[in-house]
Parts: C-alpha cells; sequence; structure tokens
C-alpha cells in the first residue's frame, strides 16, 4: 500500500513539474506573440520604415518552437528518446536564432546570396542531425549541443553589434548585446551543470533545478533581445520622423521663397508688359496711321490743285474715320490683352471679316502684284470679338505679303481658306514665298523675336494670344523654298481665358 502511495505521489510530482514547465514557455511564447502582433500593428500604421524580415520572422519562429516545445513537454515520457515534436521544436529554435544573427550582420552590411545558402543547408543539416540524436542520443547530448550552437550564434550576434555601435551608437544595440552576453552565460551554465551531475537523466523530475532555471533565464534573456530590437526599430523611426518633420519644414521655406520669387516675377512682369503694350501699340497702329497720313497727303494735294469734288471728299473722309476707328479698336484691342479683360462677343462672319482685311491690305498687294485666292465654304459664323479677330487675320495676311516682297516671282500668291473643322472653324492663310529658315520656326511666336529687319516681334505673339484668348488654337507649316501657312483654329463660340 506504501508503494503505490508512493509512485502515486511520484506521478504526481511529474505531473506538476511537467505542467509548470510548459506554463513557462507558454508564458513567454504569449509574451513574444503579443510583442509580435504589436509590432505588425505598428508596422501597418506607418510608412517612414519598415521592420528587418529577419527579426521578424526570427520572432514568429521563435513563438511557434516554444508553443510546440511547451506542449510537448505535457506529453513527454521518457525524456532521454522523446517524440518527433522536439526535434521540430528545436528545430524552430535553431532557425530562430539563425534569423537574429543574419539581422546582426544586415545591420553593418547586405546578406549575400551565397550566406543565405549556406545558412538554408545549414538548417537541412541541423534537422538530420538533431532527428538522429533524438533516436540514438541522449538528454545531456541533445541540450549540450544545443547549448554550443547558441553559444555560437550569440557570439556572432555580439560581433556585429559591436561593429554597427562604432559607426552608430545605440542604447538598445547595447542592451541587445548585454542580453546576448546573459544568453552564452546561460548556455555554457547549462553545460556545464550537466557536466558537474554526471547524471542520466530519463524523467522529468530527474533533471536539476538550476538547469531548468538557466534553460528559462536564457529564453527569456531571448525575449528581452527581442524587445531590444523593437526598441531599436522605434528609436530609428523616431529619428527617421525627425529628419521628415525636418524636410517638410525646408520644403516648406522653399514654397514660401518660390511664392516670395513668383511675386518678385510678376512685379518685374507688370513693367514688362508695360514695355511691351508700348511696343504693341507702336507696331499695330503703324498700319492705319500710315494709311492715314497718305489719304491726307492726297487730301492735301487735290485740295492745292483745286480738283475735289464732294464724291471724292467722301471718299477719302471716310477712309480717315475708317482708320481712325481701327486705330482705336487696336489700342483698345491691346488693353484689353494686357489687362486680361473679357472682350464684348458679337457674331462674326468670316467673308465679311476676311473682304474688310483685304479692303485695309489692297493697295499693298497690288503693289507687290500678288493674286488672292479665295476659298471660302459659305455662312461661315462664329461667336467672338470682332476687333481681336481682325488684328488676327491683318498680321497673317501682312506678314504674307511681307514673304512675298522680295520673291522674283511673276506667280505671287495669297490664299485665304475658311472652311468648318470639327466643332469650329479653320483659317488659314498661305502664301508660295521662300518659307521660315528652319533655325528660327521655333521661335516664332515668342514676344519680340522676330525674322524682319524692321519688324518688333510683337505680331504673331499677338496673334497667338488673341486667338488663345478666344479658346483657339493656332500653328504654322513651312519649308524653305515652298511657302508658309498659318493655321487658326476657333470654336464656334469663343470660350474667353485670362
Amino acid at each position: 500500500m506504501t508503494a503505490i502511495l508512493a509512485n502515486q505521489l511520484g506521478g504526481c510530482t511529474i505531473a506538476n513539474m511537467k505542467l509548470l514547465i510548459s506554463i513557462y514557455f507558454f508564458i513567454l511564447a504569449i509574451i513574444q506573440m503579443g510583442l509580435f502582433f504589436g509590432i505588425y500593428h505598428y508596422y501597418r500604421s506607418q510608412n517612414l520604415l519598415k521592420p528587418s524580415l529577419y527579426w521578424m520572422s526570427s520572432l514568429l519562429v521563435s513563438v511557434v518552437g516554444l508553443l510546440i516545445f511547451g506542449a510537448g513537454v505535457i506529453t513527454i515520457q521518457n525524456i532521454a528518446n522523446p517524440q518527433f515534436n522536439f526535434t521540430l521544436a528545436n528545430s524552430f529554435f535553431y532557425v530562430a536564432a539563425l534569423l537574429q544573427a543574419l539581422f546582426c550582420r544586415s545591420l553593418n552590411r547586405e546578406v549575400s546570396r551565397q550566406i543565405k545558402i549556406l545558412a538554408s543547408a545549414s538548417v537541412l543539416i541541423f534537422i538530420a542531425s538533431f532527428e538522429y540524436m533524438r533516436l540514438y542520443g541522449t538528454f545531456e547530448i541533445r541540450t549540450a549541443v544545443m547549448a554550443t550552437i547558441a553559444s555560437i550564434f550569440y557570439c556572432w550576434q555580439i560581433y556585429e553589434l559591436a561593429i554597427k555601435r562604432k559607426s552608430t551608437p545605440s542604447k538598445q544595440l547595447l542592451y541587445m548585446q548585454c542580453a546576448s552576453f546573459a544568453e552564452i552565460f546561460f548556455a555554457i551554465g547549462r553545460f556545464l551543470i550537466l557536466v558537474a551531475s554526471a547524471l542520466t537523466i530519463r524523467q522529468v523530475d530527474q533533471i536539476p533545478q538550476i538547469l531548468i532555471l538557466f534553460t528559462i533565464a536564457q529564453l527569456v534573456m531571448g525575449t528581452l533581445s527581442y524587445i531590444a530590437i523593437s526598441n531599436y526599430w522605434a528609436e530609428l523611426i523616431a529619428a527617421a520622423s525627425i529628419n521628415a518633420a525636418k524636410e517638410s519644414l525646408s520644403t516648406k521655406r522653399l514654397l514660401e521663397e518660390r511664392e516670395l520669387l513668383i511675386a518678385s516675377l510678376l512685379k518685374a512682369n507688370k513693367t514688362a508688359s508695360t514695355g511691351a503694350l508700348s511696343a504693341s501699340i507702336a507696331h499695330e497702329l503703324n498700319q492705319p496711321l500710315g494709311a492715314s497720313s497718305l489719304n491726307i497727303q492726297f487730301l492735301q494735294k487735290k485740295l492745292s490743285e483745286g480738283d475735289l469734288n464732294p464724291v471724292l471728299q467722301k471718299e477719302v473722309l471716310d477712309s480717315l474715320l475708317s482708320d481712325n476707328q481701327r486705330a482705336a479698336n487696336i489700342i483698345r484691342s491691346l488693353r484689353s490683352v494686357f489687362a486680361d479683360e473679357k472682350l464684348a462677343s458679337t457674331k462674326v462672319y468670316i467673308a465679311e471679316l476676311i473682304d474688310l482685311v483685304l479692303t485695309i491690305t489692297r493697295p499693298e498687294i497690288a503693289k507687290q502684284n500678288i493674286q488672292v485666292v479665295l476659298k471660302l465654304e459659305d455662312d461661315l459664323l462664329v461667336t467672338a470679338n470682332q476687333g481681336e479677330l481682325q488684328q488676327v487675320l491683318l498680321n497673317l495676311v501682312n506678314n504674307a505679303i511681307d514673304a512675298l516682297k522680295p520673291a522674283e516671282r511673276s506667280d505671287k500668291k495669297i490664299i485665304i481658306r475658311a472652311e468648318h473643322a470639327g466643332s469650329g472653324v479653320q483659317i488659314s492663310v498661305a502664301d508660295n514665298g521662300s518659307g521660315i529658315d528652319m533655325a528660327v520656326q521655333s521661335h516664332m511666336f515668342e514676344l519680340l523675336s522676330t525674322t524682319k529687319g524692321s519688324g518688333m516681334g510683337i505680331g504673331l505673339w499677338l496673334c497667338k494670344h488673341i486667338v488663345m484668348r478666344h479658346g483657339g488654337a493656332i500653328r504654322f507649316e513651312s519649308k524653305p523654298g515652298d511657302g508658309t501657312t498659318f493655321f487658326v483654329n476657333l470654336p464656334l463660340v469663343a470660350v474667353y481665358s485670362v
């Protein structure tokens, strides 16, 4: 009866010890699992810096190893020949230690492909070796081997951390170094305890309590290492946040400087616009004032000769009035261009507009012996500002006349087309002159850019400005020796842009 009771009490003691050891492993697994999920959640919530895959994987693998080992302790019968789950658990411990060492190496240099291959091969070798020791070895041999392997990894970690701390001092890396030193102490202590005890351990209750204490302490130091790594990552994120804040402040200052620069440029642009307005007025008024001057000279001549009949007088005065009105329209148009005002729109019949422009330019066209060919579709109508469109077409026709002046050919020709194009109207003015030199074609619409010896570089720039104000587009095609064609595309209803 006494023997039976003793066996029951012994069995109860072994069960309690198994449960206690399992609880230690489960507690550590829960702590590490909480650390993992906390880091993962923080990783998902910020984009400044991602945690290293090595130590995150090491932490996860360590959690799995602790859970498997803790569950295995409860069901173990013979500690000398345990079940396969102990091979699995110790393999996870090996992989966790290996990944942590690789993380430490990655702090100083990139882990090469060769080292990754060697690491993967070492895992396979470890699994095969430990399985052999599980089947044919003893508890003491397995413990000694694991303690030796762990010590090697801890030394590797300490070496890599020392190199990193020389270049980048960090308290968290120092804490991890201290934890690694402690892990070495407890790993070597486990080995020495086995040597000193000289026991053959087959049951859990035969394990010296000091050995259990050193094993748990080693695992606790490993958990502290993971905490130190997570704190180091938090340090890096804090530093990255400070740098981001500094960069944001620097960017804000640059934006403020840009705004000041833009304001200065706008102020300077007003001065430039005033000069451009003066040049534009001088350029555009040359034509009506020149025509008025010729009419005045003609009127003075007829008056001096006493040969001024009422019909001729009315024709000359109407012409002067028309030129005066055109000059007033030019001034109003240019003022609106530089003041970015919206002008009143009216219905403009393209054929009538072109006829008006040709009436103004007819004397010069006849003088240069130029033939004008019109190809106009019927009833072309747009809603726009007639004065501004007249300025555009007048400039283009005058440019065509100027292009044909030096031409030594008898078939000088200007072809004006107007037709529907898509949802708008296209007007083209073509000449068969010598064309535009390729070197200056890219600058044709720039302000103060001209190919004429007496020009001021205003006309085409002003044409583009007016056309774009109407929501249209202007372009040209020119081949040296084959003439030039300007295309003006206008919407049916002008959409003014300021």
